[in-house]
């Protein structure tokens, strides 16, 4: 049994020092968190973009010199800058058109909304009241209009920051797929070679994970916002292209993103008849039973292996601590952080 050895005043001072300086870096984390939370995003969609990378620069030109890593990064934003002016130029102003139909049919639409609720029981608790009378002053033109003038005002620094943000992101990424690989391995330079092998060993597994992760929910993204496309259009729902379009983007937010569409569309297609609402919901209820069954097993391949739990509890979790953007990332992030469980955690020669 070894003998406990008495602390020498430096030893203490050398812990006290060290327990400041932890409280320091997480007081730094902590001012620092939106830049973090920046970089940590960045840094993702940098690994997961990376086998595309890989995959551009495998192409040979005449037979024998291969594409660079920055060529194959040009031509990767080359194609995604391509699909966007795409999306601008023909998917865009059907949905242009779409939103400003909505702001004129809207007002004129509320009241027999409101009168179909006042029908409801407990309608009085329900605020049916306060609605008609919002009803009543947004059908006055001039007071909508300086209310929306006022509200692009007041939110313009906002979205700029968020562009800025947004562009800032996009240069980070590509910094990080063309340095990232060094920043790797001097990070991994700091550890033994026995830690460093595990951890690399982890980290790739990880990785295929997140990559296999985006592709099958951007596949999944693209299904569904085709399906709801044509089945809102064959129901002649309001707006079936713009809601088509949404509940494509917005299921990028697995579970929630889905839920809060389908109960936008169905609100819409209530302003018609209950019919058409009706007719919304089977769908999304058709639709999510076939992508549960056949859709998701078969497009992910148990990419993430995660159970609905567990992406849950990270939805909520990364919504609460970055918003939106840290909905985009819980899953991936939830599976890094099950791989690193199961590789140093997890007690594997247990029954």
């Amino acid at each position: 049994m070894p003998i406990p050895t008495e602390q020498t005043p430096s030893d203490i001072r050398g812990h006290i020092l060290f327990a400041v300086a932890v409280l320091l870096a997480l007081a730094l984390a902590w001012r620092l968190r939106d830049v973090l939370t920046l970089i940590y995003v960045s840094a993702l969609f940098a690994v997961v973009l990376m086998p595309v990378v890989n995959r551009i620069k495998s192409f040979s030109l005449r037979g024998t010199r291969h594409i660079s890593r920055a060529v194959a990064i040009v031509l990767l934003l080359t194609c995604v800058f391509l699909a966007l002016a795409l999306f601008f130029l023909v998917a865009l102003p059907p949905v242009i058109r779409d939103l400003h139909q909505f702001a004129e049919d809207l007002p004129a639409r509320i009241p027999p909304i409101v009168a179909r609720l006042k029908s409801l029981p407990m309608a009085d608790k329900l605020g049916v009241d306060n609605i008609a009378q919002r009803a009543e002053i947004a059908q006055r033109s001039e007071v909508a209009l300086a209310a929306t003038a006022a509200y692009l005002f007041a939110s313009f620094p906002d979205w700029m920051a968020r562009l800025f943000d947004l562009l800032t992101a996009l240069v980070l990424c590509v910094y990080f797929m063309l340095e990232g690989e060094y920043a790797y391995r001097w990070l991994m330079s700091l550890l033994s070679i026995e830690h460093r092998l595990r951890l690399a060993v982890t980290l790739q597994k990880a990785e295929r994970r997140a990559s296999k992760w985006l592709f099958g929910q951007l596949t999944l993204m693209l299904i569904l916002g085709v399906c709801s496309t044509l089945v809102f259009a064959l129901l002649h729902v309001r707006y079936f292209f713009l809601l088509g379009v949404l509940m494509g983007l917005m299921n990028i937010v697995p579970i929630a993103g889905g839920v809060i569409t389908i109960l936008l569309v169905g609100l819409v297609a209530a302003i018609d008849s209950w019919t058409k609402m009706a007719g919304v919901f089977l769908f999304y209820f058709l639709y999510v039973n076939i992508e549960n069954a056949y859709l998701t097993p078969r497009i992910m391949r148990q990419s993430v292996n995660l159970m609905g739990l567990t992406v849950l509890i990270a939805l909520i979790a990364g919504t609460e601590l970055a918003g939106i953007v840290g909905a985009l990332v819980a899953v991936p992030t939830a599976a890094l952080i099950a791989v690193l469980m199961d590789e140093y955690l997890v007690q594997k020669d247990l029954p």
